[in-house]
């Protein structure tokens, strides 16, 4: 059975608000199944923020990347993406691998899709599904000009009386999480500056409303296995849920209260576009890193962007 709900641009934050402070009641260790949903929260924070930038340049990037907790591989997956003149999309695919298929094997796979309109991704459908030994589930999302029009879960979710609930007012103005991903500069100079990263988001991901904010940390330089190397501009994130949570969830309050969690980010030849080449999250049994090991974009030619 299928949840569905029927229901501007999406809410892009001022660079000069700031951090909204977490709560700061004492955290409790995360159990095994926090550490889960905290992998899945940040697999979605991981699709992290955009604004609007100039110029509509065509390219393609053919990315993919290692996910490790305290240095041991657990996952890879693959991210590809399409800038054309007047329309994009992006796919992403992966799964548990090594030492953690042992434990627990799950795949997923995400996409998202939309035009450009006046420099600026505005997506019109998203969907993200997870497959593991206990469940399938499918969240397939419509969007107009940054609005949510229809949504739904599959199977549906039970309700929980303790989650806030998600209204109306907040699928307006938002991001799908692959969209968001997409860091886009304006301007006509060098996109790789500190202003980059002074940005934020408000994502709903089809079952929770939450807000990214980003602030700059340093730059330097990266190189993936094959492909991209060269500078890049690391932000800090700050995690802020609005709706869709239950509060109480020791993996919600550990991430809201993180203050070192980065994400480092790379430009997409052809284009003011930024795109995560590398995140880090502090958890208690360890560094968990998301890292590109091929990261090769190629700028298009007009011309043979249309044919496509």
């Amino acid at each position: 059975m299928k949840l569905n709900h029927r229901a501007s641009t999406p809410a892009r934050f001022s660079r000069e608000r700031r951090h909204v402070n977490p709560r700061h009641a004492p955290l409790l260790p995360p159990s095994r199944s926090a550490i889960r949903a905290c992998s899945a929260i940040l697999a979605t924070a991981l699709l992290a923020v955009l604004v609007p930038g100039e110029g509509r340049a065509q390219a393609r990037l053919e990315a993919q990347y290692e996910a490790s907790l305290a240095g041991i591989v657990v996952g890879k997956g693959a991210w590809n993406i399409d800038i054309l003149e007047d329309q994009f999309s992006a796919n992403a695919y992966g799964g548990t691998s090594g030492l953690m298929k042992t434990f627990s094997s799950g795949s997923g796979n995400t996409s998202s899709q939309g035009k450009i309109v006046n420099g600026a991704l505005v997506a019109t459908s998203y969907s993200a599904g997870t497959v593991t030994a206990k469940r399938t589930e499918q969240i397939h999302m419509t969007l107009q000009n940054g609005n949510v029009k229809e949504y739904g879960i599959d199977p549906t979710p039970p309700v929980d009386p303790d989650r806030i609930p998600v209204t109306e007012a907040h699928r307006r103005g938002v991001y799908d999480p692959m969209t968001a991903a997409l860091l886009r500069v304006p301007g006509n100079g060098d996109p790789l500056t500190p202003d980059a990263c002074r940005t934020g988001a408000a994502i709903f991901d089809g079952r929770m409303r939450y807000d990214l904010k980003l602030d700059f940390k340093r730059a330097e330089n990266v190189k993936a296995d094959k492909g991209y190397h060269g500078p890049a501009i690391v932000c800090a994130v700050y995690f802020t849920p609005i709706a869709g949570y239950i509060p109480d969830r020791p993996v919600i309050k550990y991430l809201a209260a993180q203050r070192d969690i980065e994400i480092t980010f790379v430009p997409l030849s052809g284009t003011r576009i930024l795109v995560p080449f590398r995140m880090r999250v502090p958890t208690p049994l360890g560094m968990a890193m998301l890292e590109a090991t091929q990261f090769v974009t190629q700028a298009l030619p007009p011309h043979i962007a249309k044919t496509q």
